[in-house]
């Protein structure tokens, strides 16, 4: 077992009923900058000279072999060492019988940079939040108040525009909570999906209706319906997510919509690559310059953004999330002309029950 725990990724530090180390593993020789076998017969207080910003040693603070009898575990803490790094402490205490004598202390040493970074990104996180919530907030707090103490001195027609700019910010800022919320819901792998079957070429149709009345278009732009297109078991409000948000980004940031194309899936297409893998593929081609092949897995992260009147960056993290609860495949491929051919692939799923 000992041995094992020289491939640790965390250094590994045990101590006897004295006080004095028995084991060390490598990545805590190479923490201490020690030769082989160095540590082995060192007090502990010795081997884990760290202490907190106030100089407060680790082993006075935590007293491994005194206080409460019925403990077991030291909770990890921040503590730093002689040159000034930063590292994560642990113990567990092994006793001779339940509240007994501590015979043995097992101490896990963990470098805080990860951490660190971690904590740094979710600070990151919460500033990209607070700066998206609080700019359609500014402006319906400015026309509120405008109208509030003003409105004698408006138009009508000034008023009608004012209240539909507070009406748009404010749709604008239910969208972007909806997409914070699916975004926390697939990060803990919480996504719910209502069950059924699922034309995927009816909703791609519809999407495109709806975009085109949304961007004043007298005329929708048809999709390329290719064979006969299975019926997918999935959940139809998701899925019209996915497709609106591939159209809207298209004709948004892709310059227009070139061609939305749907089509069942070809043999050996499928992520598993088998030919009897039944699914649909659901193709974005947009009329932009395409999407460089080193940014292609970038698009998919979380706030994500280019180029100018761009959104909040969730929505191709959501596309995917959906896409993978489904378990299905999102990648971005080269057009045919130009421009960058979103590729959807969802399998048929059709339920156990519908098949026997």
């Amino acid at each position: 077992m000992v041995g094992r725990l020289d491939a640790f990724p965390d250094g590994v530090v045990i101590a006897d009923a004295d006080g004095r180390v028995e084991y060390v593993n490598p990545r805590v020789e190479k923490m201490a900058r020690a030769e082989p076998g160095e540590m082995i017969g060192m007090h502990l207080k010795d081997a884990i000279p760290f202490d907190d910003l106030n100089g407060n040693s680790w082993y006075d603070s935590v007293r491994p072999y005194d206080g409460l009898a019925i403990r077991r575990r030291i909770s990890e803490q921040s503590w730093w060492s002689p040159r000034g790094s930063e590292y994560l402490i642990t113990a567990r205490l092994v006793r001779d019988r339940p509240a007994g004598t501590v015979t043995a202390v097992y101490v896990s040493v963990r470098n805080a940079r990860i951490r660190n970074q971690r904590d740094r990104e979710r600070s990151d996180l919460v500033a990209t939040v607070a700066h998206e919530l609080r700019s359609p907030l500014t402006g319906i707090k400015g026309f509120t108040s405008t109208l509030l103490s003003k409105w004698d001195r408006f138009s009508d027609e000034q008023r009608q525009f004012m209240l539909e700019t507070v009406d748009a910010d404010a749709d604008r800022l239910t969208r972007l909570i909806t997409e914070l919320l699916d975004a926390a819901r697939i990060d803990a792998g919480r996504l719910t999906l209502r069950q059924g079957p699922v034309h995927v070429a009816d909703i791609v149709r519809s999407v495109l209706v709806s975009v085109s009345m949304g961007a004043g278009n007298s005329e929708a732009l048809e999709p390329v319906v290719i064979g006969d297109i299975p019926v997918v078991w999935g959940d139809a409000d998701r899925i019209t997510q996915v497709v609106a948000n591939l159209v809207e980004n298209a004709v948004r940031h892709g310059h227009g919509l070139r061609e939305a194309r749907v089509r069942a899936t070809e043999p050996g297409e499928s992520p598993a690559g088998g030919t009897d893998d039944a699914g649909v593929v659901v193709e974005i081609h947009d009329q932009g310059p395409g999407i460089p092949e080193e940014m292609r897995q970038r698009v998919f992260s979380r706030f994500w953004r280019a180029g100018s009147g761009a959104g909040s960056g969730l929505g191709m993290y959501i596309v995917r999330g959906i896409v993978d609860s489904h378990g299905g495949r999102v990648e971005i491929l080269d057009g045919e002309h130009e421009g960058a051919d979103i590729r959807v692939w969802l399998p048929v799923n059709e339920p156990d029950a519908l098949t026997d």
